[in-house]
């Protein structure tokens, strides 16, 4: 633990000053306490179920599309590899990394969508804070505790990847929002997650890496499925020169190739892009510990004023030319029509759910009720929500 700890750099995040779990449990002789965070998500049934969650495309549409597990493991690997360089804690940005998305519902953002929709009366509906109730609250695993007991840092990292959620710093969507959700303002009156301020380097660099990830395996996904073709995005800055140079570097390449060698490329370029902007604002900053990158009034992990016009200009291209596809709208239109189903079948009928949920809504109000379904729905996969509309509805 020692020598680990002695790598790392001022700034970043040491296990051996760690401020503990909610339920205090002796540490292990073999693995530091981000490390067994990181474990624990692992071992998860939520992280399971990701194997058949909609990333983008439903997961019968082809096996070789993302779903949530892969693209959570891709994002775990970039982070674990930008920690690296800053000499960051690889564990720590890893655990953060593979808990994400623990919250997403079955088919994607369209699941997402229609429990917000349902759930309008009775609180709403946050992935990220779904996210955060499961590792909290809803995995129950162990004997002494509810949800998975993460450390003090990686519990900040979930909630916070994406920056403060309330205060002076915090982002145009946390303030639409209203700040905190419900559930992560009663859990911080015993156990404050700070969370007007930012999170440690390891957590942006997270919440970085998933955009690292994503914009560049949609592109993969998308051309795959015949979404857009390469001429498509010869006019998309940095995106178009590099699928020219790659297949001027490489004459009659194919076009799997071209488009791996070409993604690759990218994605090493975002990465880069990041490691200068981040060490030019360490250089400035002069963090001398995890509380400093905290402290301040800015994100220190970043990419260049450049590279943001240029990623803002590609999310405006997959916006509109796949996530926005006839192809993809109609497999939304026809999931949220599911989704929808199944929520209000259980709210006419609780004795559908299974034992272990049934039991729960007979001392439960509307609302406690609601949440429920929403609970129990938004832990379906893909495929098992598809089965049960058949089975209960047809």
């Amino acid at each position: 633990m020692s020598d680990l700890s002695a790598n790392l750099a001022p700034y970043a995040c040491d296990p051996s000053k760690t401020r503990g779990r909610l339920v205090d449990e002796p540490e292990s002789p073999t693995r530091s306490c981000f490390q067994r965070d990181r474990d624990r998500v692992i071992h998860s049934g939520a992280f399971r179920r990701l194997q058949y969650k909609t990333q983008v495309f439903v997961y019968h549409e082809g096996d070789h599309f993302r779903t949530r597990l892969t693209h959570s493991l891709e994002v775990a690997q970039i982070a674990r590899s930008i920690s690296r360089t800053l000499r960051l804690n690889e564990d720590l940005a890893e655990a953060i990394a593979l808990a994400h998305d623990l919250g997403h519902t079955p088919f994607g953002h369209a699941g997402e969508d229609v429990l917000g929709e349902m759930m309008a009366p009775f609180g709403g509906f946050d992935h990220n804070e779904q996210t955060f109730r499961i590792i909290a609250d809803l995995e129950h695993r162990y004997a002494r505790f509810r949800g998975l007991n993460l450390t003090w840092e990686t519990l900040e990292g979930v909630v916070k990847h994406n920056g403060p959620l309330s205060g002076p710093n915090a982002g145009e969507k946390e303030r639409a929002k209203g700040g905190a959700g419900r559930f992560i303002t009663e859990f911080c009156k015993g156990f404050d997650l700070e969370v007007d301020s930012f999170a440690g380097a390891e957590a942006q660099v997270a919440a970085l890496a998933d955009d690292i990830a994503y914009n560049n395996h949609d592109i993969d996904d998308g051309l795959r499925a015949g979404l857009f073709t390469i001429e498509d995005l010869h006019e998309i800055p940095l995106v178009g020169p590099m699928f020219a140079f790659v297949a001027e570097t490489y004459p009659g390449i194919d076009e799997t190739s071209l488009i791996h060698e070409s993604v690759r490329r990218l994605i090493d370029r975002m990465v880069n892009d990041l490691l200068e902007e981040t060490r030019r604002r360490l250089e400035s900053a002069a963090p001398q510990c995890s509380a400093d990158v905290r402290a301040l009034d800015h994100p220190i992990v970043a990419f260049s004023e450049e590279m943001r016009e240029n990623e803002r200009v590609l999310r405006s291209f997959l916006f509109s030319r796949m996530y926005r596809h006839e192809r993809v709208m109609r497999m939304t239109s026809e999931v949220k029509v599911v989704a929808r189903d199944l929520f209000r079948h259980y709210q006419a009928n609780p004795s559908a759910l299974p034992d272990q949920w049934r039991d729960e809504t007979g001392s439960l109000d509307d609302t406690g009720a609601a949440r429920l379904i929403a609970d129990y729905i938004a832990g379906m996969t893909d495929r098992f929500a598809m089965q049960e509309h058949a089975k209960l509805i047809g």
